[in-house]
């Protein structure tokens, strides 16, 4: 028999409330945004870029590990499925919020300027790839795929609350579609990241975005547990052992981007190439150096020694700690990542940096809110949603 968990007649009202703040909140810095576009474009197209990559990496880390869950099973992935359906169900606005990047193309890419290509044979080698109708051509294509693996799985998670077991159909799905996830996102990392360096490339690259965005999604997913585990229904079902399963996992993409992050440098430090090391050298030999340092202390050192802790784990406020800081360094390492093409000197923060992100933020906050209210918070159909709960007894 299927269980029945029920709904806190206060948490609706806690879902308005925090959607229309972030509404109201993302509409009024976008506002003031735009009016600081108008003064400095180029500035604000590279913050726009920033604050992007951070937002849809949350969104497609989501989707990610909804098709993992569904392919591994497992309690956490039951407790969180909700979370992460209705953060990757913001795709589709995502994909409205890639237009801005479309208009900015001459600001942010050098390879869209046809007198700096005909003067480099690097950019001339690298021009059939990367030119402006191939480059929008691929992104369409990649929202066409992320879109579809999204309406796909939330189609067969609705039909499993309604008539039961879709276990068999999501694992289907989930297979094939993490092996496009990696793709695509290998490919749009390159075209949207790695192209801001005319001659950068790297093979780590793509894998890299793929654990940050994990990383990204299961910090978010997190916060908004030990938020919801306040209210029915999941407060009868949340518990300890849950949130230590999820510091597990954590901490295993903490250290899975530190190993990814290390080779990186490491290959690049050894191989010693004029066309590989260009990309580090802003960001070591200058004052962007204290960043590098900051990722390395608050991204990798102290996560990891914090997550060790087993009673920190089943902690949700002090777990939630940990995953702030993460959260914090994940824009802080897409700063580092973005502006250092730009200000080769050294290190300079606009007010645009804090306000376009988080103008970004707040309108897909809204959105996912939205979404969230849409559905019951738990997958009553899912057939090891028993399992789930007697696993917090354990």
């Amino acid at each position: 028999m299927t269980p029945t968990f029920p709904l806190s007649p206060e948490l609706p009202g806690d879902l308005r409330r925090w959607w229309r703040p972030s509404l109201l909140a993302g509409v009024g810095l976008l506002a003031i945004s735009v009016i600081g576009a108008f003064f400095s474009p180029q500035q604000f197209f590279r913050s726009y870029l920033m604050g992007y990559l951070f937002w849809i990496g949350l969104a497609l880390g989501s989707m990610a590990l909804v098709m993992v869950q569904h392919l591994t099973g497992g309690a956490w992935g039951v407790v969180t499925r909700r979370v992460l359906e209705s953060a990757m169900l913001t795709l589709p606005f995502l994909a409205i919020l890639f237009v801005p990047i479309l208009f900015g193309i001459t600001d942010l890419y050098g390879w869209s300027h046809s007198d700096l290509v005909a003067r480099d044979e690097v950019m001339r080698h690298r021009a059939p790839y990367m030119n402006e109708p191939l480059f929008i051509g691929r992104a369409i294509a990649y929202f066409v795929i992320w879109i579809f693996f999204a309406y796909v799985l939330n189609r067969w998670s609705r039909r499993e609350d309604r008539i039961g077991d879709q276990t068999r159909k999501l694992a289907m799905i989930s297979a094939p579609g993490l092996i496009l996830y990696v793709f695509t996102v290998t490919f749009a990392s390159t075209d949207w990241a790695e192209s801001l360096m005319d001659h950068w490339y790297s093979t780590i690259w793509g894998f890299l975005f793929v654990v940050s965005q994990g990383l990204t999604a299961l910090c978010f997913a997190i916060i908004l547990m030990a938020l919801l585990s306040r209210r029915s229904p999941m407060s009868e079902v949340v518990r300890p052992r849950h949130f230590h399963d999820l510091g597990k996992l954590l901490l295993m993409f903490v250290m899975l981007w530190a190993y990814l992050a290390y080779s990186q440098l490491l290959i690049v430090w050894a191989g010693d190439l004029s066309d590989e090391i260009p990309w580090y050298l802003p960001r070591w030999s200058t004052s962007w150096g204290w960043v590098g340092a900051a990722l390395i202390v608050f991204q990798f050192v102290i996560p990891f020694l914090l997550l060790l802790s087993r009673p920190l784990k089943r902690s949700p406020k002090t777990l939630s700690i940990v995953v702030g800081i993460l959260i914090a360094m994940r824009f802080v390492d897409l700063f580092w990542i973005v502006m250092p093409n730009f200000h080769i000197t050294g290190l300079r923060i606009h007010w645009l940096n804090i306000t376009v992100p988080f103008a970004i933020g707040g309108m897909w906050l809204a959105v996912f809110f939205w979404q969230l209210s849409k559905r019951p918070l738990l997958p009553v159909g899912a057939p090891n949603i028993e399992q789930a709960v007697t696993h917090a007894e354990d």
